[in-house]
């Protein structure tokens, strides 16, 4: 793909905001605590955050350098004050009991550049060989919650016997998650298929950048040479708006059989990529935790088990940019590098072992 392609993807995710401040004042460990221990009440959060910290720090320490992007435990997840949920267990490393199928979702863009960012090399490969399936939904890039909820719920007809007879978890990532939410709602009987849903950095209650956003901007992904994407219903910018995504949340209760996980994007400053900073900065205008596209307690799904603060910026969470395209990496994206891989398994781990200890 051309280098003007890049520059055009970078600038729309940071939605075309400038922000020349300077780098916003880090809260400490003890306001972030206070900050958390205020949305865990106010959204009934169960917190998992020390379970999930042990099974991480496991995955990583067990694969070591034999997966890319290694990083200490304590420099992948970020210190927001005391984590409930600890057990001190040993964490099963094994083959998958379950073998759940794990459905992805994706976000705002990805049709687009899907065959660039090529996905399938990265995560779902490593987690393959312990019994974890991942399969990509094909959703529009540039359409509506609504229009994507219809197309979710059209791959889950085409689903075999055998494929619906395994755990079935759906994760979103950004968009992806509300994609699922009205999913789940609009169609009762997907609903009772799911067994879980996994928030990665998800746009569950909107953003402030959508709300100065245009879906004309949006639009200009498709002119992108290489670009696969086309216009949809154009209504995914106003998905994400603020008003939106929370008018929808409490017009909608979320179907009660399924569990809820959400993994926040929360990076230190030093971990955000060039090509972001200008969002991040903009969104520090609201509240400076954020992950350059969303407030760390909009990506929480309410009364969903709060999994982790993942110190990641809103692209190195899922996309992998970095190994493949060195230009981009060495400069846009130039804090792309995560172990992936280890917070995939971990993930998935940590369900699987959740889910069976749940009544």
């Amino acid at each position: 793909m051309p280098k003007t392609s890049h520059i055009v993807l970078a600038g729309f995710v940071s939605l075309v905001l400038t922000a020349c401040s300077s780098q916003p004042d880090a809260p400490t460990v003890e306001e972030s605590a206070n900050e958390v221990a205020g949305f865990i009440a106010k959204d009934q959060l169960r917190d998992g955050r020390g379970r999930f910290r042990e099974t991480f720090c496991a995955v990583l320490e067990a694969r070591g350098d034999d997966l890319p992007d290694y990083r200490p435990c304590q420099d992948a997840i970020r210190d927001t004050g005391p984590e409930a949920g600890a057990t001190g267990a040993d964490v099963d490393l094994g083959p998958s009991s379950t073998r759940p199928l794990v459905l992805l979702v994706p976000g705002l863009g990805w049709e687009c550049f899907a065959e660039w960012l090529d996905l399938e090399y990265s995560a779902p490969a490593h987690v393959a060989r312990f019994g974890y399936e991942i399969r990509a939904i094909p959703v529009d890039g540039l359409s509506s919650s609504s229009n994507n909820a219809e197309q979710i719920r059209n791959y889950f007809d085409a689903l075999t016997a055998d494929d619906l007879q395994r755990p079935l978890i759906l994760m979103g990532y950004s968009k992806g998650t509300p994609d699922i939410l009205e999913a789940l709602v609009r169609y009762p009987q997907l609903a009772e298929q799911v067994t879980a849903v996994l928030s990665l950095a998800g746009s569950v209650k909107g953003s402030p950048l959508a709300d100065e956003a245009t879906q004309g901007q949006a639009n200009l992904l498709t002119h992108v040479p290489g670009s696969q994407c086309k216009k949809g219903d154009e209504g995914a910018v106003n998905s994400l708006r603020t008003a939106v995504r929370q008018s929808w949340l409490a017009d909608n209760p979320l179907p009660t059989n399924v569990h809820y996980y959400s993994v926040v994007t929360y990076p230190d400053y030093d971990r955000v990529s060039w090509g972001l900073r200008n969002s991040y900065k903009a969104l520090s205008g609201v509240d400076a935790r954020n992950d350059t596209q969303v407030l760390i307690y909009d990506q929480i799904i309410p009364q969903s088990t709060l999994v982790a603060f993942i110190n990641a910026d809103h692209w190195a969470i899922a996309v992998p940019v970095s190994r493949k395209h060195g230009f981009i990496g060495s400069t846009f994206v130039n804090h792309n590098d995560f172990p992936r891989e280890a917070l995939v398994e971990a993930l998935f781990r940590y369900i699987e072992e959740d889910l069976a200890n749940q009544p």
